[in-house]
């Protein structure tokens, strides 16, 4: 047994102190920092960060400081405090369109709560059942997972882990340092577009390091189709769109007018070619689920089987302890009760508040194994949650249609409150399983993580609501006003009002979401038939339908990262086949073979 894997078995079979107060008030303190944190800057930019390694290396320091903090402990507080950002994440994409919309002033702190709070705890009971199905046996990579389960590990054992990640860092430091939000010598972003007779055509890519890692980790397969899915959008769907819809859409030709070549390419993905990522994500996410199916009922049973484990069995390892699957269905209808409450409270009638809850639950779980499934493909910060409560939205939207009518006024708040619990629910999903992968690699107890994490979701919801509030009357969301006029743009809430008043008012671009479906269908064909045919190479209909629905620039990075760790594994895998062959040669004489 080489020393790694006895370092490996040491962890899995003497686990050592995990839930304990430090680590839990640690946690919940960097849970509500993060989670203001980051709804600032998701409302700024559009973007947040993931927060598990940094939670991770303030673990490290602080537990030190008060007498020691073993790797489990410390991952137990990444765990806790990594929900500040995907419990923000799922808050900002939606409840400000509440405020657009006009239906509140202001933020409800009692509505805020429970959203945040109890979407976030329902993310982690319908994740449980997806940890046995995606991390041990579809052993998705979980990007920010490995890396925050490396920190940890260096951490603990300083050496040539540490100076390999402090290398790293330093080089991703040096490169942030550089770019636009440091000393500006390099831009975040190299893009050029120009048109070629009547095709537009558009190039870009982002210099940011995290990118280029997330798609060293994920790998050159996964890089490519995502990059195949934006040149769909980006060099295929937009170019045609210029040559040959343009000209009968006067609304866009209008809007083109006064833009230069690079910002009409945005306009027009933003406002018509990215559709074609919701369509292929709807197909993709029923597939997901569909194909995932045996792996997920294999994982409810061994769930209720372990609940049921008497004294004549064997208990689980440590390391394959889940929250009893009893416990999580009864927990689910507790959870789901008070958001049945607010659902009728706001539409005033039985016939509608429970199709709504119908609703959630059932696309709660559906998108919170998407999310899952996408978190373990190209990682939580590239995780396409908006796409997914676009599709809620979508979906919600038209059973609405039919139960209230194309004239209601409160049909899209409805809408978006199903969207808000469920995006909710798939941030903290995906979040879930990448800190799962991190527990896995590092022998940690799954039921302790998934406590933590609920915990962590609840806390940070409850500084939500004073944050948005504060942040509303200092800078303004999404609306300017005349005390006002240059708000928090908050682009992913703005972009569901617009889809939740456009399914009642008719103006999405439902032709563009259909040919997106039938690209999706054609992408499952074509993944098929290379599976049927056992090639290597294979096309996940999510992975391009990420590609297709994010900027291109973000999916280049991915496959250039990608392209260097195949280089990188493909020198180290010469190296180790020369190594060998050197070995072989002075064994020869030894071993009695003939060199003939």
């Amino acid at each position: 047994m080489t020393s790694s894997s006895q370092s490996s078995s040491s962890l899995q079979n003497q686990p050592g102190p995990q839930l304990t107060l430090r680590a839990v008030t640690l946690a919940i303190v960097l849970a509500m920092i993060l989670a203001a944190a980051n709804t600032y800057l998701g409302l700024f930019a559009g973007m947040t960060i993931a927060s598990a390694i940094p939670a991770a290396v303030v673990s490290m320091a602080v537990l030190k400081l008060l007498g020691g903090g073993g790797i489990l402990e410390n991952n137990i507080v990444q765990t806790g405090a990594s929900a500040g950002s995907s419990i923000a994440s799922g808050v900002i994409f939606t409840l400000p369109a509440l405020v657009i919309l006009g239906f509140w002033q202001n933020f409800q702190y009692a509505w805020v709560l429970t959203i945040a709070g109890l979407g976030g705890i329902l993310g982690v009971l319908f994740s449980v059942p997806l940890r046995r199905a995606l991390i041990v046996e579809q052993k998705l990579p979980f990007p920010e997972g490995q890396a925050a389960a490396e920190v940890l590990k260096a951490g603990e054992n300083p050496g040539q882990g540490i100076r390999i990640l402090g290398t790293g860092a330093l080089g991703g430091a040096f490169v942030k340092l550089a770019g636009g939000s440091g000393l500006r010598l390099i831009p975040d972003t190299a893009a050029s577009a120009g048109f070629f007779g009547p095709y537009l055509g558009f190039v870009g890519t982002n210099l940011s390091p995290a990118l280029l890692s997330v798609g060293y980790i994920v790998g050159l397969n996964v890089g490519v189709v995502a990059l195949v899915g934006a040149m769909i959008s980006w060099n295929i769907a937009i170019p045609y769109y210029v040559a040959n819809l343009l000209a009968q859409d006067p609304q866009m030709l209008s809007l083109a007018a006064e833009l230069d070549a690079e910002e009409l390419a945005g306009l027009i993905w933003s406002k018509q070619i990215r559709y074609l990522g919701v369509g292929a994500m709807l197909v993709g996410g029923v597939w997901a689920l569909i194909s995932l199916r045996h792996s997920l009922l294999s994982g409810v049973r061994s769930g209720l089987a372990a609940a049921r484990a008497g004294a004549g069995q064997a208990a689980p390892a440590h390391t394959e302890q889940d929250l009893p699957m009893k416990g999580v269905l009864i927990s689910m209808v507790l959870f789901t009760l008070p958001l049945w409450a607010l659902y009728q409270t706001i539409v005033g009638t039985l016939d509608v508040s429970l199709p709504m809850t119908l609703i959630m639950i059932v696309t709660g779980f559906l998108f919170c194994s998407v999310s899952a499934y996408m978190a373990g493909l190209v990682g939580s910060s590239n995780n396409p949650v908006s796409g997914i409560t676009i599709a809620t939205i979508l979906f919600s939207a038209v059973v609405l249609l039919i139960l209230m009518g194309p004239e209601s006024d409160i049909g899209p708040v409805a809408a978006i409150m199903i969207g808000a619990v469920v995006c909710c629910a798939a941030c903290i999903a995906g979040d879930n399983l990448q800190d799962l992968k991190c527990g896995y690699l590092v022998g940690a107890t799954p039921w302790r993580q998934q406590v933590m994490l609920a915990v962590g979701a609840a806390s940070s919801a409850l500084v939500m609501g004073p944050v948005l509030n504060l942040l509303a009357e200092a800078y303004g969301i999404g609306v300017p006003t005349e005390e006002l006029p240059n708000p928090l743009l908050a682009p992913q809430a703005t972009l569901m009002a617009s889809v939740a008043e456009g399914m009642f008012g008719g103006q999405l671009p439902w032709d563009m979401i259909g040919v997106g479906a039938l690209i999706g269908v054609g992408i499952i064909v074509v993944d098929e038939w290379l599976k049927a045919h056992e090639f290597q190479f294979r096309a996940p209909v999510l992975a391009v339908a990420v590609g297709i629905y994010l900027p291109i620039e973000l999916m280049t990075p991915i496959f250039l990262g990608g392209l260097i760790g195949w280089l990188a594994e493909r020198a180290l895998n010469q190296r180790k086949v020369g190594a060998s062959s050197r070995e072989d040669c002075e064994q020869w004489p030894s071993r009695g073979v003939s060199a003939t």
